[in-house]
């Protein structure tokens, strides 16, 4: 649904135009990290939650440790991209153009979720797989 908002409003001209492609160029790199290593280590909540540990788990140790080491670049991005969003608000509301203002908020609520739940679970799952390796190494 991001994306899709986005694309349309690369496409409303003017400054919000504008303003919504440097936003898109912002996300594109830090979209991709999170595809990468941020996100794939969620799969696993289900099957732990569910006290259900396989040794081809520790695989998903790799993400995480990724995810750990680049946790502050990554947060630095979320504050790049807050400073692109600002001016698509400011453009869009200068333009009368609604679904600009939305559309930072919506995002915004995004990099909050992210920072307070998606990161941290990743990284928690990747504690709790490494914690239980021990039984595989026997």
């Amino acid at each position: 649904e991001l994306h899709s908002n986005l694309a349309q409003l690369t496409k409303a001209g003017g400054q919000t135009g504008e303003a919504a492609k440097a936003v898109a160029a912002a996300l594109d790199n830090h979209f991709a990290k999170e595809n990468e290593f941020a996100l794939p280590p969620l799969g696993l909540l289900i099957p732990l939650s569910q006290g259900k540990f396989q040794c081809s788990m520790t695989e998903v140790l790799k993400l995480t440790e990724k995810l750990e080491a680049d946790m502050p670049s990554m947060l630095s991005e979320h504050k790049d991209i807050a400073a692109a969003l600002k001016k698509l608000k400011d453009a869009a509301t200068a333009e009368n153009k609604p679904a600009g203002v939305r559309f930072d908020e919506h995002l915004a609520a995004h990099a909050q979720t992210e920072e307070e739940i998606t990161y941290p679970t990743a990284v928690l799952v990747g504690l709790y797989v490494k914690s239980k390796a021990t039984q595989c190494a026997r």
